[in-house]
């Protein structure tokens, strides 16, 4: 059991050092970047809504947007102790929750957000190592610094640790 459970809420991000935790709400469309250095136990969460930070006019909250989001938490975690070149990514969430009959893009946010993710972790060098996202129904999700465990939690589809 973690230490320390802190709770990162939408359009959120924080970082913890081992025994931390760190754990986020009712991922729906949005998606929950996982960032995990092994070797100084140090994790990064955020909880991102958008994938694109230019799109938008206020851009006040950096951890909203998938681009800021990223940066942000890599600069955070590097600046109490992480090493980027070590750092580990898992992702969960990017659902579609509602059923539309539009091939409008703006409508696929929960795919955009988890496109940009993953366009995000290559461009940093990060590698996923897990994800679980898609579908059509909500996650919470607890990220562990002692071990980089990632449990993902939803109803009526049971839990899993990634």
């Amino acid at each position: 059991m973690a230490g320390n459970m802190i709770i990162v809420g939408m359009a959120d991000l924080n970082v913890t050092k081992s025994p931390g935790a760190l754990t986020t709400l009712g991922l729906g469309s949005c998606v929950g970047i996982a960032l995990y250095d092994p070797h100084s136990k140090i994790a990064g969460l955020a909880h991102i809504m958008l994938p694109d930070s230019t799109q938008i006019a206020n851009r006040s909250n950096l951890a909203k947007f998938a681009d800021t989001a990223m940066k942000k938490m890599i600069d955070d975690m590097v600046r109490i102790g992480a090493r980027k070149e070590a750092m580990k990514a898992k992702i969960a969430g990017g659902a579609q929750m509602f059923a539309f009959n539009s091939t409008n893009d703006n409508m696929r946010i929960g795919d955009r957000n988890v496109e940009a993710t993953l366009k995000l972790l290559r461009q940093y060098n990060i590698p996923l190592l897990a994800k679980e996202t898609g579908a059509d129904f909500g996650r919470t999700v607890e990220l562990y610094a002692e071990d980089g465990r990632f449990l993902i939690k939803t109803i009526g589809h049971g839990n899993r640790v990634l």
